[in-house]
């Protein structure tokens, strides 16, 4: 790929490439992952769902020439790992391997006595005499009658324990086998065997820490299966983006456990940052927030400053209403130094948020001039640059709005335990937070130049526009790819307690989810 490099207004050295070529955006698919490698994603509707768990099911079932059911328990008791029950079976043989799953494999079947036996046999369980066709029998050996099995295992489908209904004997954990749980069942209730039976496909999700329900409300009815790293960022089909890790919105390069602070701090501190901008006003000497808490509108900040409530402005002459003793050592005076450091970092990260809400609406702008330009134009022109650099600037705006909660809370008093000396944190935050301002200024920058109006502009100015656009879009990239390694590099990896990890950098946003490919034939199943 050929780099460039110019100079902008500022004298500052830029480089730029041409985006990749490997997929061209054009006006009516303008979507980042046309041009990102291939998706490692899988949506699971719910008519792959059978398809998806059986081709787990039929990789157990070859390797360890198991029964369907079987395979099916090992997978549950190993939340559908195959990873994890290969390395179990390698490295602790079969017996281990079935023990703790609470499987028994029977080589030769155990005869299962015709219902129309006459001979009596004693169940253990209600202590009465019942012929032997009315008594079933499990692969772990312990027979009962039937009237016992089923409401065993009604009550557990109705307690939502049916993934893996063990024997009813003492201290057997063998699990029992679902097609005989499934018979009984059905002759008592066949709605409760269809609850049975959706219960086990739907543990393919439930148990599976690869596979996760799409958090959508309501619901869309999609799971989502990532064939790599869990700690990813992802896109449905119904349009929702999540954190795959914590089901929250994507949130990098904030960690799970930092975003689920800060939301709760946002839910906390709204009602009083709403409190105080409706109720206060900033002094103009210190920009301390002052309330009105009398009739007169001449106020006196702590800081010995007088202003007019009205207006704000400052005041040469005397006045005794609103005094204000000042405590800077006390518990309201910190309390306050808290507040406005809060605010301070929420007011960022708001106005970020809201400008990425305002920007998106510019992906309608952008197409319709596109498609003004060709209908004028006698030769097509390639306009995808602008619809990269657009996501891109997407991808810059919500990557600096979530840096402010991981600064929040990095480097306040005490908030997150750090194997660093506070020296060293103070010297690596000035470093952060140049790098998030230079990234600021150039998102402002490719935020302004995306907005021009180059529908209107001559061919040669159009030129100039888009080499600046992708210039600016490649030290975006950079600068958010810098801001990344610094968190993670310099600031998570010293952190004491939660596991602080963030997903990995992906220049072209949220991975889009692509529809699963089966290869199992679910009629023939």
């Amino acid at each position: 790929m050929e780099e460039y490099g110019s100079s902008d207004d500022e004298g500052n050295t830029m480089y730029y490439d041409d985006f990749d070529d490997n997929g061209d955006l054009g006006l009516d698919n303008m979507d980042p992952t046309t041009y990102a490698g291939g998706p490692s994603i899988k949506i699971i509707t719910k008519e792959s769902l059978l398809a998806a768990q059986r081709e787990d099911l039929r990789t157990v079932m070859d390797l360890l020439s198991l029964k369907e059911h079987t395979a099916r328990t090992l997978l549950i008791h190993y939340r559908w790992d195959v990873d994890k029950l290969l390395t179990v079976l390698v490295e602790q043989g079969k017996d281990k391997l079935y023990a703790q799953a609470g499987v028994i494999v029977v080589d030769h079947g155990i005869r299962v006595p015709s219902r129309f036996s006459r001979r009596k046999v004693m169940c253990d369980i209600c202590i009465e005499g019942v012929s032997e066709g009315k008594v079933t029998t499990m692969d772990c050996g312990h027979s009962f009658c039937n009237n016992c099995w089923t409401e065993h295992f009604i009550v557990k489908i109705n307690e939502g324990q049916s993934r893996r209904i063990t024997c009813m004997a003492h201290q057997c954990n063998a699990v029992c086998d679902e097609e005989k749980v499934r018979t009984l069942v059905s002759a008592r209730d066949p709605n409760l065997a269809v609850k049975f039976d959706r219960f086990l496909l739907e543990s393919y999700i439930e148990d599976n820490r690869k596979v996760k329900w799409c958090p959508s409300v309501p619901h869309c009815g999609n799971a989502i299966r990532t064939d790599d790293d869990e700690l990813c960022e992802v896109e449905c089909a119904c349009g929702l983006q999540f954190c795959f890790s914590c089901l929250y919105e994507p949130h990098s390069p904030c960690s799970c456990p930092v975003w689920m602070l800060w939301t709760q701090k946002c839910q906390d501190e709204s009602e009083t940052v709403n409190w105080i901008q409706v109720n206060t006003m900033p002094c103009p000497n210190c920009h301390k927030s002052v309330q009105k808490n009398g009739g007169c509108n001449h106020m006196t900040c702590i800081c010995g400053q007088r202003f007019c409530w009205l207006c704000g402005g400052p005041l040469r002459g005397p006045h005794s209403c609103g005094r204000f003793k000042e405590d800077n050592e006390g518990k309201f005076a910190r309390a306050k130094r808290d507040l406005l450091r809060y605010m301070h970092y929420h007011n960022r990260f708001k106005a970020h948020k809201d400008s990425l809400k305002l920007e998106s609406k510019l992906k309608e702008t952008i197409g319709r001039k596109i498609s003004s330009l060709e209908e004028i134009e006698t030769t097509s022109k390639d306009y995808s640059w602008v619809a990269k650099a657009l996501y891109r600037l997407f991808r810059s705006r919500s990557i600096i709005s979530y840096s402010y909660p991981f600064a929040y809370y990095m480097f306040g008093d005490n908030l997150l335990k750090s194997r660093m000396e506070m020296k060293e944190i103070r010297i690596k935050q000035n470093l952060f937070e140049d790098q998030q301002q230079q990234l600021e200024a150039n998102i402002e920058k490719l935020s302004s130049l995306i907005e021009e109006p180059f529908d209107q502009f001559s061919l040669d100015k159009v030129m100039e526009l888009r080499t600046k656009t992708i210039n600016l879009s490649k030290v975006v990239d950079n600068l958010c790819r810098r801001l990344y390694e610094c968190i993670e590099n310099d600031f998570l990896s010293s952190l004491e307690g939660a596991t602080h990890i963030i997903a990995p950098y992906k220049s072209n946003g949220v991975e889009k989810a692509s529809q699963l490919t089966c290869f199992w034939d679910t009629k023939t199943s």
